[in-house]
């Protein structure tokens, strides 16, 4: 029996907003009218002088610089957002990156930048069309498919076409990489240079490790950033010169370029009048060892990156083609009796800096004299480079800063100090010098912590000071370090101080394999059914175990230990913001002095008898210094390097076939950095609107399709996906709530039986009081309507669509959001989620003004449904209501606790809102106390088993924003 089959269909039509297509113009349309149902109007309401995507030509900039800079940019005056504040900008008044001929004479305001290439829309040189870059693209980039794999692939496509005569994109996968290779674009080929052990040799035979030569591979970073600067992609997202951010004059942080860092290195390098004009562009570092493979022999590798200081943070953490791998560090080897050798040791660190003097020696001249390269708005500008931040965890930057291990790389607080919560001097280069010519080596290691055996490579160039140029890690230093590996594990010490093992186990069960497990599900929310006992720990799972750990150890351990926590994660949450006022990091300040206060309990409980002298958790005191010098730290972090060892180091060596892998990682980097700039060169000439298919069809059937090509061929690219589960980042410019495009089935259309289907029969007084509210929402005179009979409330006697769910759109540039910060999640309420048990949301619904959660309810939602009145669509839902516990959040968790409402029949008291009122979705978890949950609790119960809940600030970024 043939089974039913379908064609293929190419005519398919593509969102103008989004990647989705669809196979009717029907299906187009109610996309459109759910997802996308209100159009961009208006900028975005949220104060962000610097939101991602409105680079330098923002119009809600005031700027204060020299008029040249402000004709080249084209600004306007402040502007008012919906709660009157004032947003405006400063700019360097030297470094102006004013843009300049290919010859470096600076241009008249309002000139051009000269055409990217004399290519047309329709050369895809190397490629043929479109389908061969695209195919080259999936199959290289995206797939990682084998040589085998492609070339049976290519002998597919040829027997489907050798009946018309056709021919596959490609003859084999040797033709595909020729064609790759051939890209101009981008190109920036790896190099090589060795070094070895220069020093005095011992009597007798030497060991291995001094008459051995080192390899190490680079890329000529000048022509690297070349590339970089000249992608069409970081237009708007970029920052040309130093800047000052202020909302209602108050300072505020967020990109690189908007620390007191940058102005300064912009002072520094103005005092040489020749330079005023140019352009500031430091690059930033960072290097990682990393393992590959732990079943096999050599393996580990030590990729160094660089990325541009001056694109937006947002860009640097998606990666973006905005960090690089630049090159691969040598790994000097020993045999174990030489391990510890004074000597090897010694080398081993210099061979480290010598390397990053040497491959970046190229660009030593051109951080005085500048040099002319087109940026990303197209336009050259004259430029000048400097070294920026150094992204490390403190075991590299111990190696790059010079500094024994255990001391801090940025203050002079000794080690057995770290922990006294005191304000020490910088460490800076003038201070190094000092001392190296006064004291001795051994004294130098001994009582201030300095290597001073080996020379930083920083030294070498102008401006820099690796000590000062250290970075916050946020992952390496709070969200592993002192939260998971300090502060959790203390937790387990102290219930065995107190309780012994068994008792221990008991609690640590009740905490991990109850209560976490416990927690409702949420959009991005990570759970841990069986609790958190595996073996390898990663910073993901850190960053989830931080939303729902203090719920979870309420009752259970002292409330000064809570308190740890709660001061510890506000500190936390706070220095993750993507954006950090004067006043926020005030806040951040308070956090960490109650921090300092309430760890004592781990004093004196006997788990920390010495205190606290811990190098990452003293690097706490320095977050505010460093967010003040280089902007929110969430743009400098580890993780950026980190999660680029899988595409540039991991994944490149899995596709190696393991024999001397280096070369054959370094192609696949070249070669994927090369499909990324055509990738961008070819969209900046608008030849990758729409689809591959799409393309195709409109070439073949123009006039056919000529009234839809502003849904096929003018699609805009887009970077984001659409959400298809809970949430995700989602390009868009404006906040809604919206429901679900599918309506549900099995549900009454009529008021009257719904409400009996739902067990609510006061359903159709609910919809009459929020009609009547809605009919007067303009009037703030008129009564609300539970003081007025039902009688005068309008009646609605018509048909109901139910849905099991709604996408709410908001700002949220700290969580994983699209190009201007806005994130989409899904909220639910529907009868079974993922063929299980039921699953009801809550949310927060808007009340007033006041700020966050006094400004909000919290409402559990039974029903999603719409209905159309006095020809107005309402979509609606039947929320549950919670009323807040006291006036304030908790003393001890700082969250908010809220019980269920319930009217003076004993049922819950219900309302229906109208989804406009919703902001987004909230987290309840339940108030434990001192109980124990039972064995088979299901977190699917939770909503409906506690007494009274915490309204989790911790959910995400954007929740700890709103309720405070």
């Amino acid at each position: 029996m043939h089974p039913h089959r379908h064609r293929h269909n190419p005519n398919r039509l593509q969102c103008p907003l989004c990647p989705r297509t669809f196979q009717n113009r029907s299906g187009l349309t109610q996309h459109l009218n759910s997802i996308h149902s209100r159009q961009i109007s208006s900028q975005n309401p949220h104060a962000h002088a610097a939101q991602p995507g409105d680079g330098l030509d923002n119009d809600m900039f005031e700027e204060q610089h020299n008029d040249a800079f402000d004709e080249h940019h084209n600004k306007e005056g402040p502007r008012h957002n919906d709660k009157d504040d004032i947003l405006h900008t400063e700019y360097h008044p030297h470094l102006t990156a004013q843009p300049c001929s290919q010859d470096g004479n600076y241009l008249p305001p309002g000139t051009p930048p000269p055409p990217r290439t004399a290519a047309s829309s329709s050369d895809w040189t190397p490629f043929k069309n479109r389908v061969e870059f695209e195919t080259s693209e999936f199959l290289y980039k995206r797939e990682q498919m084998s040589k085998a794999h492609i070339n049976m692939l290519m002998d597919l496509w040829a027997a489907s076409l050798l009946r018309f005569g056709g021919h596959p994109p490609f003859a084999n996968s040797s033709d595909m990489y020729a064609v790759i290779d051939a890209i101009q674009h981008g190109d920036a080929p790896w190099q090589s240079f060795s070094a070895r052990y220069m020093g005095d040799m011992p009597a007798g035979e030497p060991p291995p490790w001094m008459t051995s030569e080192y390899q190490i591979w680079c890329r000529d970073p000048l022509t690297v950033i070349r590339n970089m600067l000249a992608n069409p992609d970081f237009d708007g997202e970029f920052d040309y010169a130093p800047l000052r951010e202020f909302v209602n004059d108050e300072r505020r942080y967020c990109n690189v370029m908007s620390g007191n860092w940058a102005w300064q290195q912009a002072d520094t390098i103005a005092e040489d009048p020749t330079t005023h004009g140019a352009m500031f562009m430091p690059f930033i570092l960072g290097s990682d060892k990393t393992t590959v493979s732990v079943a096999t022999g050599h393996n580990e590798y030590w990729p160094l990156y660089m990325s541009l200081g001056n694109v937006y943070n947002n860009v640097r953490r998606a990666h973006r083609n905005a960090i690089v791998v630049i090159g691969f560090l040598a790994i000097p080897k020993s045999e174990r009796q030489y391990g510890d050798n004074t000597r090897f040791r010694r080398f081993r660190r210099q061979l480290f800096h010598s390397s990053l003097s040497a491959i970046f020696s190229s660009l030593r001249q051109l951080m005085s004299v500048p040099d002319i390269t087109r940026c990303p708005d197209g336009h050259y500008r004259r430029v000048i480079y400097g070294i920026g931040p150094y992204i490390a965890d403190y075991p590299e930057q111990t190696l790059a800063g010079c500094i024994v291990q255990g001391w801090c790389v940025t203050c002079t607080a000794h080690r057995n100090n770290l922990g006294d919560g005191k304000q020490y001097g910088q460490r800076t280069l003038e201070h190094r010098e000092a001392l190296l010519a006064a004291l001795d080596s051994g004294t130098l290691w001994e009582d201030y912590g300095i290597i001073a055996d080996v020379i930083p490579f920083t030294n070498d160039f102008p401006r820099a000071d690796i000590n000062r140029l250290m970075t916050p890690d946020l992952l390496h230093q709070i969200i592993k370090g002192a939260f998971y590996d300090h502060l959790v594990t203390w937790v387990g010490e102290y219930l065995v101080l107190e309780h012994g093992d068994s008792g221990a186990e008991k609690i640590l069960d009740e905490i991990d394999r109850r209560r976490i497990a416990a927690v409702p599900a949420f959009a991005g929310l990570r759970r841990f059914p069986e609790g958190r006992n595996f073996k390898q720990w990663t910073g993901d799972d850190s960053k989830a175990l931080m939303k729902v750990y203090i719920p979870a150890i309420a009752g259970l351990v002292p409330r000064d230990i809570v308190r740890t926590f709660a001061a510890f994660l506000q500190f936390c949450y706070l220095v993750r913001r993507s954006f950090l006022t004067e006043r926020t990091l005030e806040e951040v300040s308070t956090a960490l002095t109650k921090f300092h206060h309430y760890r004592k309990v781990f004093e004196t409980t006997g788990v920390r008898p010495d205190g606290f002298s811990l190098p990452r958790q003293h690097s706490l005191d320095h977050y505010v210094q460093h967010s003040r010098n280089f902007g929110a730290p969430n743009g400098l972090c580890s993780s950026i390097t980190e999660s680029k060892h899988i595409k540039a180091v991991k994944e490149p060596w899995r596709r190696s076939n393991r024999f001397e892998a280096l070369g054959q990682m370094l192609l696949t980097n070249q070669r994927l950095d090369k499909l990324a700039a055509a990738h961008e060169d070819f969209a900046s000439r608008g030849m990758l609107q729409g689809t591959v298919l799409s393309a195709a069809f409109l070439e073949i059937e123009q006039a056919a399709l000529a009234a839809d090509e502003h849904l096929v061929a003018h699609a805009p690219r887009t970077r984001g996906q659409v959400d298809n589960g809970d949430g995700g980042p989602v390009e868009d410019h404006h906040t809604s709530t919206t429901p679900d495009v599918h309506t549900a089935s099995g549900y009454p259309r009529t008021l009257p039986e719904l409400g009996e289907h739902l067990g609510q029969p006061a359903l159709h007084e609910l919809v009459s009081r929020f009609l009547y509210d809605q009919s007067n929402r303009d009037n703030p005179d008129a009564p609300n309507a539970e003081d007025i009979p039902l009688a005068d409330c309008p009646l609605f006697t018509g048909r109901i669509s139910v849905f099991h769910s709604a996408s709410a759109t908001f700002y949220a540039p700290s969580d994983i959001s699209g190009i201007a910060g806005m994130r989409r999640e899904r909220i639910r309420a529907t009868p079974s989620w993922r063929s299980g048990p039921a699953r009801y949301d809550c949310v927060f619904v808007a009340n007033n003004d006041a700020d966050g959660f006094r400004g909000m309810h919290v409402a559990h939602v039974r029903l999603f449904f719409s209905f159309s009145f006095q020809n107005e669509n309402m979509p609606c839902a039947l929320v549950e209501w919670f009323l807040p516990v006291g006036d304030g959040p908790d003393d001890d968790t700082g969250m908010w606790i809220v019980e269920p409402d319930f009217d003076f029949n004993g049922r819950r008291s219900a309302g229906v809102i109208h989804l406009d009122a919703i902001v987004r979705a909230a987290h309840l978890i339940g108030v434990y106390g001192e109980s124990h949950l039972p064995p088979k609790f299901k977190h699917t119960d939770s909503l409906d088993a506690f007494a009274a809940f915490y309204v989790n600030k911790y959910a995400d970024h954007h929740a700890h924003e709103i309720a405070f």
